[in-house]
């Protein structure tokens, strides 16, 4: 059997992980996409969440690239004006 060589490149792994926690009324709130997983908060801030991982998630599409192709400083930038939308 052949053996994988030692210079191929390993395929990083990204993704966006949300964590509310102003969780009062009792619901479990999960939402899992390909590069990201949300978990809890209200609704208001669980239905947030959803909207700056759709929107980061839809930005890199527009621009050819998957979450981990994208550098962090970019990544940072798209999160940042998701949440001043």
């Amino acid at each position: 059997m052949p053996r994988k060589s030692k210079e191929k490149a390993k395929e990083v792994a990204a993704s966006l992980l949300g964590l509310g926690l102003d969780n009062q009324d009792g619901h479990k709130r999960v939402t899992q996409g390909d590069d990201f997983l949300l978990v809890g908060g209200s609704e208001e801030t669980h239905e947030r969440m959803q909207d700056v991982a759709i929107h980061v998630t839809e930005a890199l599409q527009t621009k050819g690239k998957r979450l981990q192709d994208a550098e962090l400083q970019e990544v940072i930038d798209l999160v940042q004006r998701a949440m001043d939308r």
